[in-house]
């Protein structure tokens, strides 16, 4: 299980996976400096530590390195969901109080989570909800999802 990223890895990290391509630490610097004032070799260092992690894979491109994530954001908070539950000495229980906490949209994006993993031979003929996200942008995947860190054997480290 990864650890939860840190405050600065998490502002870094999400411009990696809104973006989608190789980013170069010039690019994430110039984006983060609009919101704070952040020096590049912090920039390069969170991003070094990102790659050491396993979060980050990169290439050398001149000088310089090009980024990209490893895994998705969607896998990154299952599996930090996944470990909160498995932690819990009754999981049901633990589900029982998650699902209390949901709002109506959220129960409705679980239930549509659950018809997509179900699959269509269990799946009963009905309208899918006004919720319901088209399929490409639902990232179903078959397996678990990855997790960098555990890949590389480090344990998120």
């Amino acid at each position: 299980m990864p650890r939860p990223l840190g405050e600065l890895e998490d502002a870094v990290m999400s411009r990696v996976w809104k973006w989608n391509r190789p980013v170069t630490v010039r690019e994430v610097l110039e984006d983060l400096q609009k919101e704070r004032s952040i020096a590049y070799t912090t920039v390069m260092t969170v991003l070094d530590n990102l790659h050491q992690k396993g979060w980050v894979r990169r290439e050398a491109e001149g000088r310089a390195y090009r980024y990209e994530a490893v895994s998705t954001r969607a896998a990154y908070a299952a599996a930090l969901m996944n470990d909160a539950w498995s932690q819990s000495d009754n999981p049901a229980a633990a589900l029982v109080a998650f699902f209390g906490m949901m709002s109506e949209e959220q129960r409705r994006y679980l239930s549509d989570a659950v018809r997509i993993v179900q699959g269509p031979e269990t799946r009963e003929p009905t309208e899918p909800s006004e919720s319901a996200e088209p399929a490409e942008r639902a990232e179903p995947r078959e397996g678990p999802p990855e997790n960098p860190a555990s890949a590389r054997g480090h344990g998120g480290r």
